[in-house]
């Protein structure tokens, strides 16, 4: 079902250059841009948020496979349909496999490397489906295997930043779900 926000998108020919950009790539790549033309009316959140991907996401300590990886992983168990579309895309360009891509659900498919399967697992455990996630000390080990102390905290960092903002895109009807998806389900 194709997202029903409260707060009324601006309409998209009022939009200014580059949002009116971002809106065409997000229709051309993902099907709705209800995401941004809502942001639109608060344009320097947008700004900040943009900020956030070309700093941490694209930049920071963390390869960015890894980063695709747990965005996608994300996505997939929160059941953002507008994300996964973009983020099956970004995931292929970021080098992962269309069988990397299909087994996205399983940290110990043989495809995966240790240390994907590690990030895999931290993924799982920033899931807003679970709870109970923790950063244990047996998770810990497996990380330190391939990643230091401030990649660490990069990896947990970019997570929260993208599950609260699945929890902001459900919450206030953004974005597209799968038919899965038990999140901010319109009542």
């Amino acid at each position: 079902m194709m997202p029903q926000p409260a707060v009324a998108p601006l309409p998209r020919e009022t939009l200014e250059s580059p949002l009116r950009e971002a809106s065409e790539r997000a229709l051309a790549t993902r099907g709705d841009d209800t995401f941004l033309r809502v942001m639109a009316h608060a344009p320097e959140l947008l700004q900040w948020y943009g900020d956030f991907y070309q700093k941490v996401f694209y930049g920071g300590r963390v390869a960015v496979r890894y980063k695709e990886l747990l965005r996608l992983r994300l996505s997939t168990v929160h059941g953002c349909a507008f994300c996964n579309k973009g983020n099956r895309l970004d995931a292929l360009a970021a080098g992962l496999t269309e069988t990397q891509l299909k087994s996205i659900a399983d940290e110990s498919a043989a495809c995966w490397s240790p240390a994907e399967s590690a990030v895999l697992h931290l993924a799982a455990n920033m899931a807003l489906t679970n709870p109970d996630g923790h950063l244990d000390a047996a998770l810990h080990a497996r990380l330190q295997a391939y990643f230091d102390a401030p990649q660490i905290v990069e990896l947990g960092m970019t997570m929260a930043v993208l599950t609260g903002m699945a929890k902001f895109l459900f919450v206030y009807d953004l974005v597209e779900r799968e038919p899965y998806c038990e999140f901010g389900a319109p009542g």
